[in-house]
């Protein structure tokens, strides 16, 4: 059965619903709102620090582990990683995995080494896509890395967790860019997919799930109620 992860993005320590977009924060405490993902059992959540990922250091490590210390969610964390230090501390405050984004373009053997050192389970590549190509820092700034070859690098040096987002489609909820999941598990049938941006509804989950993505990502269509936390409940309770 397909994963959902529900999404915390944090900014200023306060949860957000879209990027760069004040009418989107909230005051509702991260740990509060993780609590309640928990009730309805979900046991996984996807934490970016968003001011982390816009100055290049990750700034706000005591909401995971305060997250980490009070629910049994298992967190991926991510925003501003950039040193071994930073993983390391990500791990020692709570995280379970860690999503890396810009210093995977940046320093590739960085990130093919932390595949390595700290295991092929500990580590997400992110790539988050715009016409083919990766952006990085927070999304601000296009490169020219094509999506494919990119992950091809690293799935070749044992990359088994990627997630993937085409940043047209986030915060959109006009729908998953489905063919573009088709044609990276077409080339890499092995890897494990997080699909995140566009979703809309239970259907989109399901037709991810029919393509054979792994795990899906929500953040917009959660907080203004497109899917439910009841209908996520309800999925979880079906049989495999």
């Amino acid at each position: 059965m397909i994963e959902i992860i529900p999404s915390l993005y944090i900014l200023e320590g306060k949860c957000v619903k879209v990027e760069n977009d004040d009418q989107g924060i909230f005051d509702e405490s991260p740990l509060t709102v993780a609590e309640r993902f928990e009730e309805h059992g979900i046991n996984k959540l996807h934490l970016v620090d968003l001011d982390g990922a816009l100055v290049g250091e990750i700034l706000n490590y005591h909401i995971l582990e305060v997250i980490a210390e009070h629910t049994n969610l298992s967190v991926d964390f991510g925003g501003g990683v950039h040193t071994d230090g930073d993983i390391n501390k990500c791990f020692e405050f709570g995280a379970k995995r860690v999503h890396i984004s810009s210093m995977a373009v940046k320093d590739r053997q960085f990130f093919a080494s932390c595949i390595i050192s700290y295991g092929r389970s500990k580590m997400i590549l992110s790539a988050d896509v715009i016409n083919g190509k990766i952006s990085i820092d927070g999304r601000h700034h296009e490169t020219n890395v094509d999506m494919m070859e990119h992950i091809d690098y690293f799935y070749n040096r044992g990359l088994l967790y990627l997630k993937c987002a085409d940043i047209t489609r986030d915060g959109t909820l006009v729908g998953p860019y489905f063919e573009m999941y088709q044609d990276i598990l077409k080339s890499f049938p092995d890897i494990r997919l997080y699909a995140v941006g566009g979703v809309r509804n239970m259907d989109d989950v399901r037709r991810l799930e029919d393509i054979g993505v792994y795990g899906v990502i929500i953040r917009k269509a959660l907080y203004e109620g497109k899917i439910t936390l009841k209908e996520i409940e309800q999925f979880i309770a079906q049989p495999a």
